[in-house]
């Protein structure tokens, strides 16, 4: 059996997102092809091994300010893109 992720729901800044907190994504059926993360007012730079570990597991991560993620995240899904979004409020 697999094992349960230990998602924590406490990103409450762009520092808090590593492998751990967005595991959760990557359990996600049908798999998802690009998750799109807004990290509040700002674009803010996530460490690269996170980005790398997620296209290792054939995600595409796209960071952005949230509100540009929010409307990138809706064009995605009208184009019928698997796509999912983490969003901290700006």
């Amino acid at each position: 059996p697999r094992s349960a992720p230990s998602v924590s729901p406490q990103v409450g800044s762009y520092r808090d997102i590593s492998h751990e907190s967005l595991s959760l994504f990557r359990l996600l059926e049908p798999q998802i092809e690009i998750l799109v993360v807004g990290t509040g007012d700002r674009v803010e730079r996530l460490h690269p091994a996170v980005l790398k570990q997620m296209r290792q597991c054939g995600i595409a991560v796209e960071v952005q300010d949230t509100p540009n993620a929010c409307a990138t995240f809706n064009f995605l899904t009208s184009e019928k893109r698997m796509a999912a979004a983490g969003l901290i409020p700006p």
